[in-house]
């Protein structure tokens, strides 16, 4: 899966010159939480978070009048606490190799380019609604999570094992184990009741870590 297809096309976008409380008041409206930045000519020049706007306001405890805060407010513009060193991504990017880029960076959202024009953006939300796809968890099934050995096979005889029960394989993921030797799977099935999926599963030697039925799991 690649970012264009998850990706919010069209993005809010705010001018670099805008006041910050004109922001906010954007990013409320919109109910976004950051927003690329782009000067008159359409260039992409920076990225707002919510986070940005909040820190540069005035506390609370402020001695300042109401208009002198919205004096003061109007005066600082979104150029001036934007970061301006954007990182991006291309609508070709790997799903996976955003959200890499995103944890390894610790920020909340990419502009995708193309051309060196912002088409779209590609989220931490976006990301979130992606796991919950993967992982089935709008589904009806049962979840079963099992540590396995780190070999060639062991996954074609998991789904194996499955379908001679008769069982549908409706999401499946992989997941580091708990050393270099083992990986934890997560699967959900649908077809199979609960016992006889995981006494399957042990007569493989493999280790349950968890099983339960359910739609939404809690």
């Amino acid at each position: 899966m690649l970012v264009h297809e998850r990706m919010s096309k069209n993005p809010i976008t705010v001018a670099e010159n805008t006041p910050i409380n004109s922001a906010l008041k954007l990013m409320r409206d919109k109910k976004v939480r950051r927003l690329p930045v782009l000067n008159d000519k359409g260039d992409l020049v920076g990225i707002v978070s919510e986070r940005d706007l909040l820190y540069a306001s005035p506390s609370p405890a402020t001695s300042l009048s109401i208009h002198e805060l919205h004096y003061l407010l109007s005066k600082i513009t979104v150029r001036e606490v934007m970061t301006k060193d954007v990182i991006t991504v291309s609508e070709y990017t790997p799903l996976e190799e955003a959200a890499r880029i995103m944890a390894d960076n610790k920020i909340g959202g990419l502009p995708v380019m193309r051309n060196g024009k912002l088409i779209g953006i590609i989220t931490e939300s976006d990301l979130f609604k992606i796991f919950t796809e993967i992982l089935g968890a709008r589904d009806m099934g049962v979840r079963l999570s099992m540590l396995v050995p780190e070999q060639p096979g062991i996954l074609a005889e998991i789904t194996g094992a499955i379908a001679k029960l008769g069982g549908n394989i409706i999401s499946l993921g992989t997941f580091l184990g708990e050393d270099p030797t083992n990986r934890l799977i997560t699967v959900k099935v649908t077809d199979v009741p609960e016992d006889r999926l995981v006494a399957e599963m042990k007569n493989l030697a493999l280790e349950i870590v968890d099983a339960r039925t359910c739609a939404s799991c809690r």
